[in-house]
């Protein structure tokens, strides 16, 4: 790529992209509830969420200045996350309270860059953060759940138009919104079946005495937050 290319691909990522139309807006927020609410569509898209699942474990690690070892994601849209370093204090707290929390934040910064008009920007972040992830990713099916959505996100951004890269940017985020929801309702269902004794929500209960259902009920509310203020920008820009 020349220079000139280089230059031109730089002003279109910090530039300002153009609002889609109302009805964009509106059909990319259906078309995400129908990806996150049946049950059908919700088997496969979880794989997305468990990736900024996994992945805010892991940004929580490296920046609480913990050993991160690797992730897997699984076909049962479940995920791990290996870190070492102490296991208690600040480090270890805030590394397990980053999963749950980091799709609505994600979905909440990227309504924040489209509320700017930096819809590129938006997805050329998105495929940055997919690159560290497949960086620590150790084991086969995650490292093509993750190939498969961060080429998506490229082809999008690289060869797509305008509109289509803004319809792409403004069904991610809506989808982010709401995905952020569901996996805390499910992680409470889950809890009362005594179902999950080591979720998130269990093992920092454990690290804090701060009971688990108060853990589930700050996940919840950052999601909710999230969905809220996301959702009143994405629709007032």
């Amino acid at each position: 790529m020349h220079p000139q290319s280089i230059s031109q691909v730089w002003d279109q990522v910090t530039g300002v992209q153009s609002a889609p139309s109302a009805a964009v807006v509106w059909a990319s927020a259906v078309i995400a509830l129908m990806a996150v609410a049946p049950h059908l569509t919700w088997h496969y898209t979880r794989n997305v969420v468990t990736i900024a699942h996994e992945g805010g474990h892991g940004l929580a690690a490296v920046l609480t200045r913990r050993k991160l070892h690797g992730i897997q994601l699984h076909s049962d849209t479940s995920g791990l996350t290996v870190s070492s370093g102490k296991p208690h204090g600040p480090g270890m707290v805030l590394t397990a309270a980053a999963g749950y929390s980091a799709p609505p934040l994600l979905g909440l910064g990227g309504a924040w860059l489209i509320s700017g008009g930096h819809v590129t920007a938006l997805l050329w972040a998105v495929v940055a953060l997919l690159v560290l992830v497949l960086v620590k990713v150790r084991n086969a099916y995650g490292a093509v759940t993750v190939l498969v959505t961060g080429g998506l996100c490229f082809a999008v951004s690289w060869f797509g138009s305008a509109q289509l890269q803004g319809a792409f940017a403004y069904l991610s985020v809506w989808f982010l919104l709401l995905a952020g929801v569901r996996p805390v309702v499910e992680l409470q269902r889950k809890r009362r079946q005594n179902g999950a004794p080591d979720s998130d929500a269990d093992q920092l209960g454990r690290l804090t005495g701060v009971p688990a259902l108060l853990w589930v009920t700050f996940f919840l509310v950052i999601s909710l937050a999230s969905l809220a203020v996301g959702a009143r920008w994405l629709l007032t820009r």
